[in-house]
């Protein structure tokens, strides 16, 4: 069963930079979508942004495309979440997340599409 260990939230100025880290349990000789998702007091839990581990693949969610960057590791079976110029509204936990996949899938940013979830870290951005 897959294993997901978030890292790396912290507190950053409006504009600022941090990259959030997601340790898999391995996944090299599988298919799978490794996605982010975001869930800020009294909201629901969106999608980031995924990919698709063997084709490499990206999907972004319109409200942070262009600020983030989703990459992976595979050396180290890591996903990461490169963000910039970060908002206020950004403030969210952060959650990894992944699901099983075939070579040609696509990787959904739906919630209901995701097996396996992480703990969570924390990301405040403040003003």
């Amino acid at each position: 069963q897959m294993q997901l260990v978030a890292s790396g939230g912290g507190s950053v100025q409006t504009g600022g930079s941090l990259r959030l880290s997601c340790e898999a349990s391995e996944y090299a000789n599988d298919y799978y979508c490794l996605a982010w998702f975001r869930q800020a007091p009294g909201k629901e839990r969106e999608g980031v942004a995924a990919l698709h581990t063997r084709r490499g693949r990206t999907f972004y969610a319109d409200s942070m495309k262009g600020r983030v960057t989703i990459a992976q590791d595979n050396a180290k079976n890591t996903l990461s979440l490169q963000m910039s110029s970060l908002k206020p509204e950004d403030s969210a936990m952060y959650f990894c997340a992944a699901r099983r996949s075939t070579y040609y899938g696509d990787c959904s940013l739906l919630l209901s599409d995701y097996h396996y979830w992480g703990q969570g870290t924390q990301v405040t951005v403040s003003s």
